[in-house]
């Protein structure tokens, strides 16, 4: 089968697109997907590129991508969730990577039915980012509803679905997010009107200039900028989850990028190393009255089939930025570099399968 890979870390500039063997349903538990899209997210990058090479060796070449939508073509003998022909989306854990392949296997506990609504590539680009908006929403220690919710790059992957959620699911009384110049009227045209209630531009205005001091209940930091924003938290009750920072090196050794089948450890120094950098982020928000924590992804289909009832009920819609076809490499590699650089992306890039 053809599958997007890399034959070394590096940089979209060395993805290839070639022939891989055909996973096979080696699992009771397990089912085999035929993939018509997936999506491309920033770990995803990341990790190919060879940013976890300290922590973990990963075998090549390298499969890449983790969400996916297809269908059901084999299922083991232990599943009783899903039968062949069943339309699904999925967040593949990483003992299974690599979406971006014509098939896939996955432990049905990972799937969940594709909102009917949705056409393939819209819900290949929900799983991961999604998933991530809704549980790092949950991490806040009581009810939302009401509350100010601070969510820099509304319109990145990961921004568009927690402004989203934290709007019509989780009730919040003010979402505030940012965005640069031309993005700014996109904001209320691909996430509806009243969604987001204060957009800033960021190439203009420094967020701490406008939003008032002690004012924010919630931060999701997306971008990495949690300690910069400390001074705008609620001192006592405000909570700060980001997942563009650093983990501790305890929650590196304990998160699902780990579950592999030679189960690798973290190396001493190197945990130590995160451990002692992120007590320091923990620190610096406790001197605001604030809580930080970092924070990884848990797939699940329960909340995967929770997604899908917010998308049939209109609380939930995804954007998809770039679509590309799997058979033209250099489209693919070239969509994937904007993913990796961070800049000029738009919702998610989603790569058409179905067809090859």
């Amino acid at each position: 089968m053809l599958a997007l890979n890399t034959p070394s870390y590096g940089p979209p500039s060395g993805y290839q697109v070639s022939e891989l063997p055909k996973p096979e349903l080696d699992n009771a538990n397990y089912v085999i997907i035929k993939v018509q899209a997936a999506s491309i997210n920033p770990i995803d990058v990341k990790k190919a590129s060879g940013v976890l090479k300290l922590a973990t060796k990963d075998s090549f070449p390298y499969k890449i991508g983790y969400d996916c939508a297809g269908i059901v073509t084999e299922t083991g003998r232990g599943v009783t969730q899903f039968k062949v022909g069943d339309e699904v989306y999925t967040r593949l854990p990483e003992y299974c990577r690599g979406s971006c392949a014509e098939f896939v296997k996955c432990p049905e506990h990972f799937v969940g039915l594709k909102p009917p609504s949705l056409s393939w590539e819209e819900a290949a680009s929900v799983p991961l980012a999604a998933m991530t908006a809704l549980q790092a929403l949950r991490k806040y220690d009581g009810d939302l509803a009401g509350k100010t919710v601070f969510i820099p790059a509304g319109l990145s992957g990961t921004g568009l679905f927690a402004c989203q959620l934290a709007k019509h699911v989780f009730r919040a009384g003010k979402v505030i997010t940012t965005v640069s110049t031309s993005k700014v009227p996109k904001v209320p045209e691909l996430l509806g009107e009243g969604t987001v209630d204060e957009i800033i531009d960021y190439t203009k205005t420094d967020p701490k200039s406008v939003i008032q001091s002690g004012s924010v209940d919630f931060l999701f930091d997306t971008v990495g900028q949690a300690m910069d924003f400390l001074v705008l938290m609620r001192p006592k009750t405000s909570r700060i989850v980001s997942v563009a920072t650093l983990p501790s090196g305890d929650q590196l050794q304990a998160s699902s990028l780990m579950e592999l089948p030679h189960k690798p450890t973290v190396p001493l120094l190197f945990r130590l190393t995160l451990n002692a950098l992120d007590y320091v982020r923990q620190l610096r928000a406790r001197r605001y009255g604030t809580h930080y924590s970092y924070f990884f992804l848990v797939s699940s289909g329960d909340d995967l089939d929770q997604l899908r009832k917010y998308v049939e009920e209109g609380k939930l819609k995804t954007v998809v930025g770039t679509s590309v076809d799997l058979r033209d490499s250099q489209a693919v590699r070239n969509a994937c570099q904007v993913v990796y650089s961070g800049k000029g992306g738009l919702g998610k890039l989603v790569i058409k399968v179905a067809g090859v």
